[in-house]
């Protein structure tokens, strides 16, 4: 192969497929990373829920009557549904993310 024939080949067919492996290899330590983030804040949302429930618990077991329980219990019911939607907010940014930093580390952007 004549030189002029090999710098075109690795022109051609060489460097786009070293490009390629490169985006690859950097998209994959991408999805370890924000994989790790998303699980990590799922854990965090979940000591939260729980935390938050046993709170409730501990508030109904002592309560004077039953309407002091249901208040209780609404109370609870009303915030984990306002918690319920944060977090779901919060882990669906963190995918869009991803998802955007993906595109960005296959398209060869730096950041």
């Amino acid at each position: 192969m004549t030189d002029t024939m090999q710098n075109a080949f690795n022109e051609k067919v060489l460097d786009p497929a070293r490009k390629a492996g490169e985006a690859m290899r950097d998209a994959g330590g991408k999805i370890a990373e924000t994989g790790s983030t998303v699980s990590l804040k799922m854990l965090d949302q979940a000591e939260t829920n729980t935390r938050e429930a046993f709170n409730a618990m501990r508030a109904a077991a002592g309560a004077k009557d039953l309407s002091e329980v249901m208040k209780i219990q609404g109370d609870f019911i009303r915030e984990q549904s306002s918690r319920n939607m944060t977090q779901a907010r919060e882990i669906g940014e963190l995918i869009m993310q991803f998802g955007r930093d993906t595109v960005g580390v296959m398209r060869g952007d730096k950041g």
